[in-house]
C-alpha cells in the first residue's frame, strides 16, 4: 500500500482542472485542516475531497468491491477509512466549512461533473 498515491492523483487533477476552468482559485492539501482536504476554496469557505470509490466505499458503485482474500482485514481497514472521513467532515463543518465530495467514478464524465461543481459552488 505504500505505492498508493495520496495526492496528485488523476481524479484530483481532473477536478482541479475543472475548477480552474470555471474560474475558481484554490489551495491544495492544507495540512492544518482536518483530513488534509484535496482542494480548499478559502474565498467560498468550501472544501472538496476527491475520494477513490474503492478506498472510501462509494455506495452502489461498481468500483467499491471487496477483495476476496483477507476479507476481515480489508473490512476493518475500509470501515476505518469511512469512519475517519465522517469525523473529518464533521470537524470541518463545525469550523464553518462547506464540504463537497467528488467520487473517482464521477471524474469519468467531466461534462456532468463540471455542471455539478458549477451548481454547487454558486450557492
Amino acid at each position: 500500500m505504500s505505492r498508493i498515491k495520496g495526492k496528485d492523483t488523476a481524479p484530483e487533477k481532473i477536478v482541479r482542472s475543472i475548477l480552474h476552468r470555471l474560474g475558481y482559485r484554490f489551495r491544495l492539501h492544507k495540512t492544518k485542516l482536518p483530513g488534509r482536504p484535496d482542494v480548499v476554496l478559502p474565498k467560498h469557505q468550501t472544501i472538496v475531497f476527491v475520494h477513490g470509490c474503492f478506498w472510501h466505499r462509494h455506495k452502489n458503485c461498481k468500483d467499491a468491491t471487496m477483495p476476496k482474500t483477507r476479507r476481515e482485514w480489508w473490512q476493518a481497514k475500509l470501515e476505518g477509512n469511512t469512519a475517519r472521513d465522517r469525523r473529518n467532515q464533521s470537524a470541518l463543518r463545525r469550523e464553518g466549512w462547506r464540504v463537497l465530495t467528488v467520487w473517482e467514478c464521477e471524474t469519468e464524465k467531466p461534462e456532468k461533473l463540471t455542471q455539478r461543481l458549477s451548481l454547487l459552488l454558486r450557492k
